[in-house]
């Protein structure tokens, strides 16, 4: 006799659409901190208030009733206010209706901005290390990442290697800047180098600005909106999480051509459709009202660095350069020989202070690197604690 099926069948084993993604380093890192009561200089958030100014309004504008459907590119007062603060800022400005769109974090406008025009079997080329969530938004739809190496010393691009790997499958150059995890600019030079490979090609530029208005030592941020050039071809993502202190509220948006934003809009609509209403309203507000906030974040965050800079000095571990952003890289080659992974989770379980690996931001580390990425967009008491415990290495 055949045999009886079982009644309830196995379902099928999915074949992964990714199949080299696990959990986060972040995720990892941030519950192995939990885990031992390390202090967290891993995940990429402050430990500190968000400017009152900014609760009040949200609290408003809840109790106002704003808590229904925005409109899906954004509300026109957060849009208009997005717009001013641009021209400011980088000495042109977007058109509210049709060049800007509010999206659920920059996380989400840089999915939107590959999928809006990356087609499968098509390249993107990401300068190593990367932001680990561009890798998947390109695999997801069906294209390649090309991996070009930043100077494993300076961070900086070698164009001459960008231009090496464009092929006539390239469809959008990444890059980002000031850059996550090191710290380092892109400077006038090399945005006229970025133009100068991308003049008279089909090739679209996606540029993460997420910590734009954290830059140090006099320097300018070289924002593609500044060049006209650039920006007709360009998706240009920012964040209101990393400006205002506010990584879980999630909202941020993305600047680019009319064009480029209506196939960007068509994605973002069926993916979130709309971002949290209330925060729309208080950033509103909020960026009108204090516009010194981001005008004097990079101060605000150079007296951070410096003072973590100093106490590092104390410790056994090296502190590379940091331009922009808050994150300060570390050589510990002086305290251990052990690879990234395996210092970052010794250094949490043994001695109370997590950090982040740099092996996650590249497909091939450099042979022998020994760095680990902190945050110091922390309180000053939190710092201090770590610092104590790095002393003891």
């Amino acid at each position: 006799m055949p045999e009886t099926p079982p009644l309830h069948p196995l379902p099928p084993t999915p074949a992964s659409k990714l199949p080299r993604v696990g959990t986060t380093i972040f995720t990892v890192m941030s519950q192995l901190a939990a885990e031992h009561q390390a202090v967290n200089l891993g995940q990429g958030f402050p430990d500190f208030a968000v400017p009152a100014r900014l609760v009040d309004e949200l609290d408003k504008t809840m109790r106002a009733g704003h808590n229904q459907y925005p409109p899906m590119t954004g509300i026109p007062a957060l849009r208009q206010a997005i717009a001013d603060k641009t021209g400011r800022c980088y000495g042109w400005r977007p058109d509210v209706d049709a060049g800007i769109t509010v999206t659920s974090g920059a996380s989400e406008a840089i999915f939107d901005a590959v999928h809006a025009v990356v087609h499968p079997g098509e390249e993107v080329i990401v300068l190593d290390p990367c932001y680990d969530c561009y890798e998947p938004a390109i695999e997801l739809a069906g294209a390649r990442a090309m991996h070009v190496p930043l100077d494993p010393l300076t961070f900086a691009p070698d164009w001459g290697l960008v231009r090496a790997a464009i092929t006539a499958k390239t469809r959008m150059l990444l890059i980002n800047s000031p850059h996550n995890p090191s710290g380092a600019m892109l400077d006038a030079g090399d945005m006229a180098a970025i133009a100068d490979l991308l003049r008279g090609t089909g090739i679209f530029l996606l540029s993460d600005e997420v910590y734009e208005h954290i830059v140090f030592d006099g320097a300018r941020h070289e924002s593609v909106l500044r060049y006209p050039e650039l920006r007709e071809r360009a998706f240009v993502v920012s964040s209101f999480g990393k400006t205002y202190h506010c990584t879980g509220w999630k909202l941020g948006y993305c600047i680019a051509p009319p064009a480029l934003s209506a196939e960007f809009r068509k994605v973002h609509q069926y993916n979130t459709f709309c971002s949290f209403a209330p925060a729309q309203h208080a950033f509103a507000a909020m960026i009108q009202a204090e516009p010194e906030h981001y005008e004097q974040l990079g101060a605000f965050y150079e007296a951070k660095r410096d003072r973590f800079r100093e106490q590092l000095l104390s410790t056994r571990l090296k502190p590379l350069p940091v331009p922009g952003g808050y994150f300060q890289l570390v050589d510990y080659s002086a305290v251990s020989d052990l690879d990234d992974l395996a210092f970052c989770r010794w250094l949490t379980t043994e001695h109370g202070v997590a950090a982040i690996p740099l092996s996650p931001f590249y497909e091939n580390p450099p042979p022998g690197q020994r760095l680990a990425r902190l945050c110091f967009a922390k309180n000053e008491a939190t710092l201090d604690a770590a610092i104590q415990r790095l002393r003891k290495l």
